[in-house]
């Protein structure tokens, strides 16, 4: 079990369900003029879209992801999984 869940952490994806626009960015931002809103809106149109940032975000909570979700979690899921 444990190489199981070894290879399941060093193999998790982190991605984000629907289809984020530069338009729905702006839109949630829109009411924020905090200077990390204003850099984060002038980087996505710098890069022509908000699948940049996406990626990025994805790959650096990745890290994070894969050091908070323990050995216990994992089992737990499979053993629920194995019990359905």
């Amino acid at each position: 079990m444990k190489r199981l869940i070894q290879y399941l952490r060093e193999n998790i994806i982190l991605d984000f369900q629907g289809d984020m626009t530069i338009e729905m960015l702006r839109e949630m931002l829109r009411d924020d003029d905090s200077r990390e809103a204003r850099a984060l809106r002038a980087k996505v149109v710098e890069d022509k879209g908000v699948n940049d940032m996406m990626l990025v975000l994805a790959d650096c909570l990745l890290e994070a992801v894969q050091r908070s979700l323990t050995d216990e979690a994992i089992r737990e899921q499979l053993s629920t999984y194995a019990e359905s």
